[in-house]
């Protein structure tokens, strides 16, 4: 078996601005990696995002990803790659390569090894952004008939953000993401706020490292922790403070591990939200076979870009559709899929 791995970055920018309570962004920087098998000329695909919060840049990922290629080349399997990277975005993208590698030299669907039928549409949360309480509530108008809606806010008027999104979104189930800006005193304020508006789950409003304030905490409403939980690992100190978990293949390491901590939370009783970075539909095709499982989606993230890849996925009539065949994670039978896979490699 010989190969060879291909890895560069890439800029992607968004069609308008999008902001949380850490900050802003106008375009996401991501890594594509590439792996091609020499011998049957077969190429696997995946993507990293770097995220800040996590100790990641653009410049350390790269690093991780070249520190892997004698292993990649050497034809590196996805169990032992998960000796040799810890959980983050590097393995991600050498996880998900490997698993589309797979399919290629195999003709078997990463569906069918799961034991699974084909992705089928589904309903993804859409996205608020941050921002002042009327432009909150004028991009809710525009997705006003949306199912499942988030609602980004901070620890300024996070009550006023809630209200007018709600006000314009009357029957949208609702997820609001302080994204670890509050503190107990707010999250104790906020619950009949929570309860008036009828949010469905709240995620990670502690900062992450203070799951401990949630011990003895009555909530109104479920909470869910995102920058609490990684990996499975993360889940004994979840137990009896949060109610559901976000997975997110950029923080667990890639979909083998991903679908370890899904298998894992169930079994816990934890309610399962499946959620993305600012990405491409390179992060979200593998992301669909866990998100299939869950009972919140929120895989809107290439939607915030101003292109993204050819075949990628599309929001039609409120649902998100699945990528084009042979998008990832099944035969390149689309020759124009085939075409943009040589380019990229």
């Amino acid at each position: 078996m010989i190969r060879e791995l291909v890895i560069h970055s890439e800029s992607w920018p968004l069609n308008r601005p999008f902001r949380i309570s850490r900050g802003e962004k106008t375009a996401v920087e991501t890594v594509m990696t590439v792996i091609r098998e020499v011998n049957t000329n077969s190429v696997g695909r995946g993507e990293a995002v770097p995220y800040a919060r996590y100790g990641e840049s653009l410049p350390s990922v790269m690093s991780q990803l070249e520190s892997m290629r004698p292993l990649v080349e050497g034809g590196l399997s996805r169990e032992s790659l998960l000796k040799s990277l810890p959980a983050g975005a590097a393995r991600n993208a050498i996880d998900c390569a490997l698993w589309d590698l797979e399919a290629q030299v195999s003709g078997m669907d990463v569906a069918n090894v799961l034991g699974e039928f084909p992705v089928e549409p589904m309903t993804t949360a859409v996205t608020i952004g941050l921002d002042a309480p009327a432009a909150m509530a004028a991009a809710a108008r525009a997705i006003a008939l949306a199912p499942l809606i988030k609602i980004k806010v901070d620890a300024r008027d996070a009550a006023a953000q809630i209200q007018a999104v709600r006000e314009v979104c009357p029957q949208s189930e609702l997820i609001v993401d302080p994204n670890e800006s509050w503190d107990l005193d707010i999250l104790r304020a906020m619950q009949p706020v929570l309860v008036e508006q009828r949010i469905a789950v709240l995620e990670q409003p502690l900062p992450a490292g203070s799951d401990s304030l949630l011990d003895g905490f009555v909530t109104s409403v479920p909470i869910c922790a995102d920058e609490s939980c990684h990996t499975a690992a993360d889940l004994p100190q979840l137990i009896g403070r949060y109610q559901f978990i976000n997975i997110k293949l950029d923080k667990t390491g890639g979909l083998t591990t991903a679908l370890d901590l899904l298998h894992q939370a169930r079994s816990r009783g934890f309610g399962i939200m499946v959620g993305c970075m600012i990405c491409t539909s390179l992060s979200i095709a593998p992301a669909l076979h866990v998100a299939r499982h869950a009972r919140f989606a929120d895989l809107d993230g290439p939607l915030w870009l101003a292109r993204d890849r050819a075949g990628g996925i599309t929001l039609t009539n409120q649902r998100l559709q699945p990528p084009q065949r042979g998008f990832w994670g099944e035969l390149h039978e689309n020759s124009a899929l085939v075409q943009q896979v040589a380019s990229e490699s």
